[in-house]
């Protein structure tokens, strides 16, 4: 039971969020209530009447905290924040079964551009998909090109033209209008970036009336050669206007959501329905680690499909069943829509046929993903006890975390942290550390460093945890809106030191010296023959080779050899960049930084010819006189071509 329990009677009767957490200050579940104290005295019942997954979290809670809230579409915002701030253990979040691409054009540019995306939205740019398949989606851009020839060249590229005076080939074989050297104006550049999101949003019929019109009024005026390509044009658009499934006889724009789950895991696939067409299609797996029962299941979901950043949230959203609080929902979203959301459940018709479509979609994900999760589970699963039953420790390694130093004859030092949680990578929780206290060629010392840092770090968070537990008001955390996630208040069941005994040994010092010996299990990795050492042992302790334990303590290691490697070459490269540029008279922060920019890097630079150099305006003609000397040994005369 949670060891903090507060009376009751503390506890407002009024609309909140809540989070519990660990004894090591760690957010373990996030919630939301009309009234706290009834919500939060559900907890305190005998724990045998408990979902299984709810007793589990109130056993290893040590304290709970909330924070009172207006009204109940607050507490949902908040809930919301505090679940996408902390990411706890037991709230159901989904996870993108595969990564899907978007096509995004680039808005906020002078000269906007179509690009293919994947990873975390920007701001300034417009999003439109997701596609269920790149090579799809690449095929479909090629055809859009030829009707709208916009760039899709990169900054550095278009300003190396715009320089010359010379297009690129793009241009030459018309998937590009020339931006570059000017040979197509801005408003007519902007009316076909228009056309082009116009398209994308599911309006396909103005844009094929607008170019058939063209057609027909350049082939009324004899100009045949411009009718062609317009003919050409068309035909594209029609192409790709039939990659886009017509779903709905109506101009309507929805979102239909369809869900496929078994007692441990649920697939939930989205539909994007614009202008009665399917623009894009997403899917997502999600862990079911709370005991939800429908209805709230399907608020979750909804939080988090549309409470990511840069969400488009639609006039109408088909569900499976409505969620929990089905008004405080449609609250929400019609905030972030800005305008009027229906939740509606299909009974009937059209719309029932293509949501039974949209969840059998889901129901073959679910299928796929367990046939594909199934064998990696086991064998993450095995290799956790092989580890815990080999090394002798005192508890399965749920979180691992393991250590390398990188540098190159003593210069540019640095040390990784890397995470493994349940057998998997944890990249959100990697950390790199610039080794400041080491002279010379010393990876004990180094080690020895970077270890205290981050365990000193673990002890003052925890401290700092505990001077906040003891003197805030719970009812603060509404004032506090989400609490910062801390960066080194989690302590590892195993650290892992790339090295033998040597390592080992620094390692050993260090937890003893900081009170944590008792609390943590360490091991070293040595590389030439894979041994692994314990403390209190001079013999490596022999784990079968090619079984599941050695295989995923070698993936740690070399996932933090590979991360050190990457961040030491990052900071070495800089420093060579720095001094080589440094070196240059009048060159200044501001004009180093816009020379990099233009040509993209020091080796363009090395390349760059005298004309190109000297058509920089702001860049001083002495100036261009001394990189060149420096970088590419021309003398002096001929700098200024």
């Amino acid at each position: 039971m949670v060891k903090s329990r507060p009376p009751t009677s503390s506890i407002p009767d009024a609309p909140g969020s809540y989070q519990f957490f660990d004894a090591h200050g760690q957010v373990l579940y996030v919630g939301k209530a009309k009234s706290l104290r009834h919500r939060l005295s559900n907890y305190w019942a005998d724990p045998a009447g408990l979902p299984p997954r709810t007793a589990q979290m109130v056993a290893q809670a040590d304290h709970v905290e909330w924070g009172v809230v207006d009204t109940e579409v607050d507490a949902l915002i908040l809930e919301h924040s505090l679940i996408q701030a902390h990411k706890p253990r037991y709230n159901a979040r989904l996870k993108d079964d595969k990564s899907y691409p978007w096509l995004a054009v680039t808005v906020s540019e002078p000269w906007p551009r179509p690009v293919v995306f994947r990873g975390r939205k920007r701001r300034g740019v417009r999003y439109f998909g997701p596609y269920g398949h790149v090579g799809a989606l690449r095929e479909t851009l090629d055809l859009l090109l030829r009707s709208f020839p916009l760039r899709t060249c990169s900054d550095a590229k278009f300003k190396r033209h715009e320089r010359l005076g010379r297009p690129c080939l793009l241009y030459d074989i018309e998937r590009c209008s020339g931006p570059c050297v000017g040979a197509v104006d801005h408003e007519r550049y902007d009316q076909m970036v228009e056309d082009l999101m116009r398209f994308l949003s599911g309006e396909t019929a103005p844009v094929l009336r607008r170019l058939r019109a063209e057609m027909e009024e350049a082939s009324e005026a004899l100009e045949f050669e411009r009718a062609a390509r317009l003919r050409d044009r068309l035909i594209a658009v029609q192409k790709a206007a039939e990659s886009q499934q017509m779903v709905s006889n109506q101009a309507e724009d929805l979102d239909l959501v369809g869900i496929a789950e078994d007692e441990l895991e649920a697939a939930i696939q989205v539909f994007h329905v614009r202008r009665g067409r399917v623009v894009g299609r997403s899917g997502s797996v999600a862990d079911k680690v709370e005991d939800l029962d429908p209805a709230q299941f399907m608020g979750r979901v909804l939080q988090e499909l549309y409470g990511a950043p840069g969400a488009e949230v639609p006039r109408r959203v088909l569900v499976p069943v409505l969620p929990d609080s089905p008004e405080v929902m449609t609250d929400w979203l019609e905030t972030l829509r800005g305008g009027p959301v229906e939740l509606h459940v299909p009974q009937r018709g059209d719309k029932r046929a293509l949501h039974e479509t949209v969840t059998r979609n889901a129901a073959e994900d679910l299928t796929r993903h367990r046939l594909r999760r199934s064998a990696d589970h086991n064998a993450r699963s095995r290799a956790l006890t092989e580890l815990e039953e080999a090394l002798g420790l005192r508890q399965s390694p749920l979180r691992i975390e393991c250590y390398d130093m990188s540098h190159l004859q003593g210069s540019d030092y640095v040390g990784s942290m890397v995470v493994f949680e349940d057998g998997l990578a944890k990249k959100s929780d990697y950390r790199r550390f610039i080794v400041r206290g080491v002279a010379g060629n010393d990876d004990y010392a180094a080690m020895e460093e970077v270890l205290t840092r981050r365990l000193t770090n673990l002890l003052t968070e925890r401290a700092e945890a505990e001077e906040r537990r003891a003197a805030a008001n719970p009812e603060d955390l509404g004032e506090r809106r989400v609490a910062a996630r801390k960066r080194f208040a989690y302590p590892p069941q195993l650290l892992l030191l790339d090295g033998g005994k040597g390592q080992l040994g620094v390692g050993v010092r260090v937890l003893e010296r900081l009170g944590l010996s008792d609390e943590i299990d360490i091991a070293s990795l040595a590389k030439q023959f894979e041994e692994v050492f314990r403390p209190g042992s001079g013999e490596p302790v022999r784990i079968p080779r090619g079984s599941e334990a050695l295989y995923l303590l070698q993936r740690v290691r070399d996932e933090a050899h590979r991360f050190a490697i990457t961040f030491h070459r990052e900071r070495r490269g800089r420093r060579m960049t720095r001094s080589v540029l440094d070196g240059v008279p009048g060159l200044g922060p501001a004009r180093k930084k816009r020379l990099l920019s233009t040509f993209g890097s020091v080796k363009a630079l090395r390349a760059a010819t005298p004309e190109e150099l000297a058509a920089l305006p702001w860049l001083p003609d002495a100036v261009a006189v001394a990189l060149l000397e420096l970088l590419q040994g021309i003398p002096a005369g001929r700098a200024g071509g």
